[in-house]
Protein backbone atom coordinates (compact mmCIF):
# COMPACT_ATOMS: atom_id res chain seq x y z
CA UNK A 1 0.00 0.00 0.00
CA UNK A 2 1.05 3.22 -0.84
CA UNK A 3 -0.12 6.74 0.12
CA UNK A 4 -0.64 9.29 -2.64
CA UNK A 5 -0.69 12.93 -2.29
CA UNK A 6 -2.58 14.64 -5.40
CA UNK A 7 -1.43 18.44 -6.33
CA UNK A 8 -3.64 20.26 -8.45
CA UNK A 9 -3.58 22.83 -10.64
CA UNK A 10 -4.03 26.30 -11.19
CA UNK A 11 -8.14 27.61 -11.00
CA UNK A 12 -8.53 24.19 -9.64
CA UNK A 13 -9.02 22.82 -6.36
CA UNK A 14 -8.59 18.95 -4.97
CA UNK A 15 -12.44 18.17 -6.77
CA UNK A 16 -10.29 17.91 -9.74
CA UNK A 17 -9.31 14.26 -8.83
CA UNK A 18 -12.44 13.07 -8.24
CA UNK A 19 -12.77 10.39 -10.86
CA UNK A 20 -8.54 9.22 -10.39
CA UNK A 21 -9.31 8.99 -6.52
CA UNK A 22 -11.52 5.72 -6.73
CA UNK A 23 -8.91 3.73 -8.43
CA UNK A 24 -6.47 3.96 -6.45
CA UNK A 25 -8.40 3.13 -3.41
CA UNK A 26 -9.88 -0.05 -5.05
CA UNK A 27 -5.68 -0.80 -5.24
CA UNK A 28 -5.83 -0.45 -1.82
CA UNK A 29 -3.78 2.90 -1.35
CA UNK A 30 -4.70 5.92 0.80
CA UNK A 31 -5.10 9.10 -0.67
CA UNK A 32 -4.86 12.89 -0.22
CA UNK A 33 -6.51 15.50 -2.14
CA UNK A 34 -5.96 18.93 -0.58
CA UNK A 35 -6.77 22.25 -1.87
CA UNK A 36 -3.99 24.76 -2.41
CA UNK A 37 -4.05 28.02 -0.07
CA UNK A 38 -6.97 30.71 -1.91
CA UNK A 39 -8.36 28.06 -3.97
CA UNK A 40 -11.74 26.51 -4.65
CA UNK A 41 -13.60 25.81 -1.42
CA UNK A 42 -10.61 27.64 0.10
CA UNK A 43 -10.84 30.91 -2.37
CA UNK A 44 -12.28 32.84 0.35
CA UNK A 45 -9.13 32.70 1.67
CA UNK A 46 -7.63 34.40 -1.41
CA UNK A 47 -5.58 37.40 -0.52
CA UNK A 48 -2.03 39.03 -1.01
CA UNK A 49 0.92 36.89 -0.64
CA UNK A 50 0.07 33.76 -1.24
CA UNK A 51 2.49 32.22 -3.98
CA UNK A 52 4.30 28.43 -4.72
CA UNK A 53 6.67 28.48 -1.25
CA UNK A 54 3.27 29.47 0.99
CA UNK A 55 1.64 26.67 -0.25
CA UNK A 56 4.20 24.25 -0.09
CA UNK A 57 5.09 25.47 2.95
CA UNK A 58 1.32 24.06 4.14
CA UNK A 59 1.32 21.04 2.20
CA UNK A 60 4.80 20.24 4.23
CA UNK A 61 2.83 21.00 7.16
CA UNK A 62 -0.16 18.44 6.01
CA UNK A 63 2.59 15.62 5.71
CA UNK A 64 4.55 16.38 9.16
CA UNK A 65 1.13 16.64 11.34
CA UNK A 66 -0.15 13.62 9.39
CA UNK A 67 2.57 11.97 9.88
CA UNK A 68 3.19 10.66 6.06
CA UNK A 69 6.26 9.47 5.10
CA UNK A 70 7.37 7.75 1.63
CA UNK A 71 4.61 9.10 -0.21
CA UNK A 72 3.65 9.46 -4.14
CA UNK A 73 3.71 13.14 -5.02
CA UNK A 74 2.00 14.05 -8.05
CA UNK A 75 1.83 17.46 -9.59
CA UNK A 76 -0.34 18.34 -12.45
CA UNK A 77 0.01 21.89 -14.08
CA UNK A 78 0.55 24.43 -11.80
CA UNK A 79 0.60 21.83 -9.33
CA UNK A 80 3.78 20.64 -10.60
CA UNK A 81 5.49 24.01 -9.06
CA UNK A 82 4.46 23.05 -5.51
CA UNK A 83 5.40 19.59 -5.72
CA UNK A 84 8.73 20.65 -6.54
CA UNK A 85 9.07 22.70 -3.61
CA UNK A 86 7.29 20.27 -1.23
CA UNK A 87 9.36 17.27 -2.08
CA UNK A 88 12.63 19.89 -1.94
CA UNK A 89 11.91 21.10 1.75
CA UNK A 90 10.14 17.81 3.00
CA UNK A 91 12.71 15.30 1.32
CA UNK A 92 12.26 12.64 3.64
CA UNK A 93 8.86 12.53 3.63
CA UNK A 94 8.92 11.75 -0.21
CA UNK A 95 9.06 8.24 -1.58
CA UNK A 96 8.44 8.88 -5.25
CA UNK A 97 7.09 11.91 -7.76
CA UNK A 98 5.22 11.81 -10.18
CA UNK A 99 4.61 14.91 -13.24
CA UNK A 100 1.34 14.69 -14.61
CA UNK A 101 1.07 17.03 -17.55
CA UNK A 102 2.82 19.51 -14.94
CA UNK A 103 4.64 22.63 -15.11
CA UNK A 104 8.34 21.86 -13.84
CA UNK A 105 9.94 25.08 -13.23
CA UNK A 106 13.85 25.63 -12.96
CA UNK A 107 14.49 27.89 -9.63
CA UNK A 108 14.15 31.62 -10.76
CA UNK A 109 11.90 30.79 -13.66
CA UNK A 110 8.14 31.82 -13.81
CA UNK A 111 5.24 30.12 -15.42
CA UNK A 112 5.00 32.77 -18.30
CA UNK A 113 8.56 31.81 -19.28
CA UNK A 114 7.19 28.70 -20.60
CA UNK A 115 3.52 29.19 -20.98
CA UNK A 116 1.50 31.90 -22.98
CA UNK A 117 -1.77 32.48 -21.84
CA UNK A 118 -4.56 35.08 -23.03
CA UNK A 119 -5.00 37.94 -21.12
CA UNK A 120 -6.34 36.55 -18.20
CA UNK A 121 -8.56 38.40 -15.61
CA UNK A 122 -6.63 39.87 -12.75
CA UNK A 123 -6.48 41.88 -9.91
CA UNK A 124 -4.21 42.22 -6.47
CA UNK A 125 -4.98 39.01 -5.41
CA UNK A 126 -6.17 36.25 -8.21
CA UNK A 127 -5.77 35.79 -11.66
CA UNK A 128 -8.01 33.40 -13.84
CA UNK A 129 -9.76 33.12 -17.57
CA UNK A 130 -13.34 34.33 -18.21
CA UNK A 131 -15.78 31.74 -18.60
CA UNK A 132 -15.11 31.98 -22.38
CA UNK A 133 -12.24 31.26 -22.44
CA UNK A 134 -11.95 28.68 -19.73
CA UNK A 135 -14.67 26.96 -22.13
CA UNK A 136 -13.58 27.20 -25.72
CA UNK A 137 -9.87 26.95 -24.84
CA UNK A 138 -8.90 25.42 -20.79
CA UNK A 139 -11.89 22.47 -21.13
CA UNK A 140 -12.09 22.02 -25.01
CA UNK A 141 -11.04 18.73 -24.60
CA UNK A 142 -13.54 17.32 -22.17
CA UNK A 143 -17.23 16.20 -23.49
CA UNK A 144 -19.84 18.34 -22.66
CA UNK A 145 -21.35 17.27 -19.04
CA UNK A 146 -18.30 17.02 -18.08
CA UNK A 147 -17.14 20.81 -19.18
CA UNK A 148 -20.08 22.08 -17.55
CA UNK A 149 -19.12 20.43 -14.20
CA UNK A 150 -15.92 21.84 -14.53
CA UNK A 151 -17.02 25.09 -15.61
CA UNK A 152 -19.10 24.95 -12.13
CA UNK A 153 -16.02 25.17 -9.82
CA UNK A 154 -13.00 26.99 -11.68
CA UNK A 155 -11.64 29.77 -9.78
CA UNK A 156 -8.81 32.55 -9.98
CA UNK A 157 -5.73 31.10 -8.83
CA UNK A 158 -3.50 33.37 -6.57
CA UNK A 159 -1.54 35.54 -8.42
CA UNK A 160 1.86 35.50 -7.50
CA UNK A 161 1.88 31.55 -7.35
CA UNK A 162 1.22 32.27 -11.30
CA UNK A 163 3.58 35.49 -11.78
CA UNK A 164 6.50 34.77 -9.12
CA UNK A 165 10.18 33.00 -9.93
CA UNK A 166 9.89 30.10 -8.02
CA UNK A 167 12.33 29.33 -5.39
CA UNK A 168 14.30 25.79 -5.54
CA UNK A 169 17.63 25.85 -5.20
CA UNK A 170 18.32 21.61 -4.44
CA UNK A 171 15.07 20.48 -5.93
CA UNK A 172 17.28 19.57 -9.69
CA UNK A 173 20.43 18.69 -7.99
CA UNK A 174 19.02 15.78 -5.92
CA UNK A 175 18.34 12.10 -6.87
CA UNK A 176 14.50 11.06 -7.01
CA UNK A 177 12.46 8.74 -8.28
CA UNK A 178 10.28 9.95 -10.53
CA UNK A 179 8.37 9.74 -13.57
CA UNK A 180 6.81 12.27 -16.40
CA UNK A 181 3.30 11.93 -17.82
CA UNK A 182 3.00 13.94 -20.89
CA UNK A 183 -0.59 14.74 -22.70
CA UNK A 184 -0.32 14.00 -26.18
CA UNK A 185 -3.00 16.12 -27.29
CA UNK A 186 -1.97 19.35 -24.73
CA UNK A 187 -0.76 22.87 -25.72
CA UNK A 188 0.95 23.77 -22.31
CA UNK A 189 2.81 22.76 -20.83
CA UNK A 190 4.62 22.18 -23.73
CA UNK A 191 6.43 18.83 -24.85
CA UNK A 192 9.89 20.37 -24.94
CA UNK A 193 9.59 21.72 -21.36
CA UNK A 194 8.67 18.58 -20.08
CA UNK A 195 10.95 16.25 -22.11
CA UNK A 196 13.08 18.75 -20.05
CA UNK A 197 11.93 17.54 -16.97
CA UNK A 198 12.41 14.09 -17.70
CA UNK A 199 15.94 13.97 -18.78
CA UNK A 200 17.34 16.40 -15.86
CA UNK A 201 14.89 14.23 -13.41
CA UNK A 202 16.36 10.80 -15.33
CA UNK A 203 12.51 10.10 -14.62
CA UNK A 204 10.49 7.44 -16.31
CA UNK A 205 8.68 9.08 -19.25
CA UNK A 206 4.70 8.09 -20.17
CA UNK A 207 2.48 9.20 -22.50
CA UNK A 208 -1.37 9.52 -22.44
CA UNK A 209 -3.34 10.54 -25.88
CA UNK A 210 -5.49 13.26 -24.46
CA UNK A 211 -6.04 16.76 -23.04
CA UNK A 212 -4.69 19.05 -20.43
CA UNK A 213 -7.29 17.54 -17.99
CA UNK A 214 -6.24 13.81 -17.80
CA UNK A 215 -7.78 12.99 -14.39
CA UNK A 216 -11.06 14.20 -15.65
CA UNK A 217 -10.51 12.55 -19.27
CA UNK A 218 -8.68 9.30 -18.75
CA UNK A 219 -8.97 8.75 -15.27
CA UNK A 220 -8.28 5.08 -14.82
CA UNK A 221 -5.21 5.29 -17.11
CA UNK A 222 -3.62 8.14 -15.13
CA UNK A 223 -4.29 6.12 -12.33
CA UNK A 224 -2.55 2.93 -14.09
CA UNK A 225 0.57 5.59 -14.82
CA UNK A 226 0.80 6.70 -11.57
CA UNK A 227 0.91 3.43 -9.69
CA UNK A 228 3.11 1.73 -12.38
CA UNK A 229 6.10 3.93 -11.04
Amino acid sequence: MATYVLLHGAYQGGWIWQRVTPHLLAAGHRVFTPTLDGCAERRHQLRPGIDTESQAAEIAEMLFFEDLRDIVLVGTSCGGMVAARVAETARDRIGRIVMADALALFDGETVADHVKRPTAITDEVGTGPSREDAASRMFVSLDAPTKEWALARYTPHPVAAMAAPVKLSSFWQQDWDASVIWCKQSVNPPVAHQRRAAETLKAKWYELDTGHYPMLTEPKALAALMMRG
